[in-house]
């Protein structure tokens, strides 16, 4: 019998995306949580150790959503430690073990190959 190899972790999605150029504008944390979905008309943004993308059409980020917890916010910990606690979805990450940090980082990988990076926040990798 043969054992299971796993693929490689490219995070490749399933159907090819077009992303956009990434954009270094600057998002306050300010404007950054007026994006959380609650607008119909605007959009919603997520970010990831201060770099922010806008997962806009994603239902999973939308009102009732899922994930609805790291609209509007730099959702870095929560990532990092694969929690849906409220207290968790917040910037700050340096203080986590390197096993958390790595997951953080494939988070970040998975959202490049997804999302559109609209802008940056401020000083926000190091928040």
């Amino acid at each position: 019998m043969a054992s299971h190899v796993p693929e490689p972790r490219n995070f490749a999605p399933k159907t090819e995306v077009k992303l956009a150029p990434p954009k270094s504008d600057p998002i306050s944390l300010d404007e950054l949580a007026k994006c959380d979905g609650k607008n119909a008309a605007g959009p919603t943004y997520v970010a990831i150790k201060g770099t922010v993308f806008d997962v806009t059409g994603n239902s999973a980020y939308a009102p009732g959503g899922a994930y609805h917890i790291f609209a509007g916010k730099d959702a870095s910990r929560a990532l990092a430690k694969s929690s849906l606690e409220a207290g968790d979805a917040r910037a700050e990450w340096q203080d986590l073990g390197d096993k958390e940090k790595g997951v953080l980082a494939d988070w970040f990988t998975f959202f490049s190959k997804r999302y559109n990076v609209v802008g940056v926040i401020p000083g926000g990798a190091n928040l």
